[in-house]
């Protein structure tokens, strides 16, 4: 989306005193002249996040040398995000190059009054916000605003997924589960605890199952050794050891069929 012609937000600076990864620190005010800045908030345990990481890394690749500076922000939505070193391991898992400001207090995320992951923004190189999107998708009108505002022209990227062209029409899908909120929305053999953001297995052989309509579900997991993150599971989690903890479960949409309607079709 392109905030209105009269609409001018400028790029918040940085928290001070926040950690970067992949690189020492950035200020918005040095970024400022160069060229475009693209900032995404993400969390490696978004499974949206994720899916929208292709582009991301590919814009990178595609037009640093043009002058677009990519920064992902990473404002936790579990626990264990908060965890430098957790997360640290995330990005080298990930492959992740291009700078990313942790924001594990969500100090960042107040400052932009951002919304959800993953939240998209793009400014130009005097600092005012030109593009903005919330959620996966919009990924071609991204492309195509980050070429306006570098003074590029290229093909834009082929969809990484049948699901990620312009105008696809989408089933429901299965809302995310998000515990221990939706504890009834399980069904649970033997003894969880509640925790914060968490139930946790009180032994081995504890699970959980529930029903869902959606291509792949992700459950969202740490405890007893476990790297935390996400895994995908059939409908079913069980626990191979005591202090497992189960923080929710999120679900992908169901991929179009061949030649499928489009909006507006």
């Amino acid at each position: 989306m392109r905030p209105s012609p009269e609409t001018e937000i400028y790029a918040p600076e940085f928290p001070a005193g926040l950690e970067w990864v992949n690189i020492a620190f950035l200020r918005m005010n040095t970024l400022l002249g160069r060229g475009a800045v693209l900032v995404e908030f993400w969390d490696f345990a978004r499974v949206n996040s994720l899916r929208t990481m292709p582009y991301l890394k590919a814009w990178h690749e595609r037009y640093a040398d043009a002058g677009l500076t990519v920064i992902g922000i990473h404002s936790p939505g579990y626990s264990f995000g908060r965890d430098r070193d957790t997360v640290v391991r995330a990005v080298e898992r990930l492959d992740v190059s291009y700078p990313v400001l942790l924001d594990p207090e969500l100090e960042a995320w107040r400052a932009y009054g951002n919304i959800g992951w993953p939240g998209r923004y793009l400014f130009d190189r005097t600092g005012k916000l030109v593009f903005v999107h919330y959620g996966e998708g919009e990924y071609v009108e991204t492309e195509l605003a980050i070429q306006e505002y570098l003074g590029e022209a290229r093909e834009p990227l082929a969809p990484v997924r049948a699901e990620d062209a312009p105008g696809v029409l989408l089933e429901p899908q299965t809302a995310d589960i998000v515990l221990p909120a939706d504890r009834h929305r399980l069904e649970l053999v033997r003894d969880w605890a509640d925790g914060d953001d968490w139930i946790e297995a009180a032994d081995a052989g504890a699970s959980a199952e529930f029903s869902f309509s959606a291509a792949a579900a992700y459950a969202v997991m740490s405890g007893a050794g476990l790297e935390p993150g996400l895994y995908e599971v059939p409908g079913r989690v069980e626990a191979a050891s005591p202090g497992v903890r189960l923080h929710g479960v999120q679900f992908t949409p169901v991929p179009p069929e061949p030649g499928g309607s489009r909006a507006g079709a």
